[in-house]
């Protein structure tokens, strides 16, 4: 069975910023479009970025763009979230989500198949 585990989160002041870290225990995991999740209290999980199989195409929502960065090391099976600038509306429990469809790039939480247990990120202000 698939298995991701996040890592990274944390309590960091306005302005911080964070990495998260998500990794595969599948050797397929280079196949895979990896994406993250985040979902805040009483909210819906929401979209935040995602990165094709190669690292070549990455996508964002708009309110993390410009100070989110996705990428991935296929050779360790993992994918990171590097979170400059955070603020308190980041403040969420974030997921790591794995996609076997290589394109295009999914950004509907359905269309991904394996998750990750979810890291809290918290922000204060």
């Amino acid at each position: 069975q698939v298995q991701l585990v996040e890592s990274g989160g944390g309590l960091v002041q306005t302005g911080a910023s964070l990495r998260l870290s998500c990794t595969a225990s599948d050797r397929t995991f280079g196949l895979w479009t990896m994406g993250w999740f985040r979902q805040a209290p009483g909210k819906e999980r929401d979209f935040v970025a995602a990165i094709s199989w190669n690292g070549g195409t990455t996508s964002y929502t708009d309110s993390v763009k410009g100070r989110f960065t996705i990428s991935r090391d296929n050779a360790k099976n993992t994918v990171y979230l590097q979170m400059n600038s955070l603020k308190p509306e980041d403040t969420a429990v974030y997921y790591c989500a794995a996609d076997r469809q290589i394109i295009p790039i999914a950004i509907t939480s359905g269309e991904y198949d394996y998750w990750g247990q979810g890291t809290q990120v918290t922000v204060s202000s």
